[in-house]
């Protein structure tokens, strides 16, 4: 190998690494309005009603693309890594945001769920056996840290029952987001989540039609444009290029790039929601900033 193909090799590496990087984080800034348009439509029907519409239009949707492109049936031996990705993101972490976001702004939501990254390379440290430096988890934890700290000043040091149910959100869907990842390393992206949701439809269904009857309707534009938003973004077309990040450059640097979610969701709760931005929000954004940069620059 002369010294030109040497110097070569690296550069056609890093080409895929940095197409990994950019399919994250275009996932990170579509899941950062996942949160308003949440909101958005909640105004126009209940929580239960709304989670179970958003998995019902995306897995009709998801499954007329599978069929339209005749993609194959998953393999059994990729089955519960499926349902463990349906229960973790198509059903437990909307359900439980949607409740939390009943009482809790979203720019409080947002920073809350800024502690997924940190929960995500757990899961998958777990789930894969796989070590990581020393150096990733001191970065990672500082910005877990931070998010804590926030969380803990915006209510005087106590707990509220949004954070609960937003905690609970933040284990199923690292859950998913780990066992999705590992599946995106020999499935497309896009068919992890896509048959996700249409494995979810049943209990899509079944939600959907329990809730209706027994919430409140009343439909408007900016309802509708929010459920269409959660159905087809937040839900489907952000973990396609999700999905494709993580099996390019792995989970744990992946989802460290979803520090960043929470700051863009503060910008969005301000400029689309009209929420008060906390004075402490600024200095969680650099501190968490400076993670981002230490997690990515960490060796895997």
């Amino acid at each position: 190998m002369t010294a030109h193909d040497s110097a070569t090799v690296p550069r056609r590496e890093a080409i895929p690494t940095r197409a990994g990087t950019i399919a994250a984080l275009v996932a990170v800034a579509s899941f950062s309005l996942s949160f308003p348009a949440t909101v958005w439509t909640t105004r126009g029907m209940g929580p239960w009603t709304a989670t179970g519409a958003r998995g019902l239009l995306a897995g009709i949707l998801a499954a007329v693309l599978l069929a339209a492109l005749r993609v194959r049936r998953p393999q059994r031996k990729d089955l519960p890594g499926l349902m463990i990705v349906a229960g973790g993101c198509v059903i437990g972490f909307p359900l439980l945001t949607t409740l939390a976001l009943q009482t809790s702004t979203t720019a409080h939501s947002a920073v809350v769920v800024g502690l997924l990254p940190i929960a995500t390379a757990s899961a998958s440290a777990l789930l894969t056996r796989r070590r990581l430096p020393a150096m990733f988890w001191l970065a990672a934890c500082a910005g877990a840290a931070a998010v804590v700290v926030f969380t803990l000043s915006q209510h005087h040091g106590s707990v509220s029952v949004a954070d609960l149910y937003l905690l609970a959100a933040l284990v199923v869907c690292a859950l998913g987001y780990a066992e999705g990842g590992r599946l995106a390393g020999h499935l497309p992206g896009w068919h992890v989540i896509a048959w996700a949701v249409v494995l979810a439809l049943p209990v899509s269904i079944a939600i959907t039609l329990i809730a209706v009857p027994r919430e409140p309707l009343q439909l408007s534009a900016s309802s509708l444009l929010g459920l269409a938003y959660i159905a087809g973004i937040s839900q489907l077309g952000g973990f396609v290029v999700w999905y494709r990040g993580m099996g390019i450059i792995g989970v744990a640097k992946a989802s460290q790039l979803q520090l960043a979610q929470p700051l863009l969701t503060l910008v969005w709760s301000v400029l689309l929601m009209n929420e008060h931005l906390p004075v402490t929000a600024p200095i969680t954004a650099v501190v968490v900033l400076l993670c981002i940069v230490a997690t990515q620059r960490a060796r895997t």
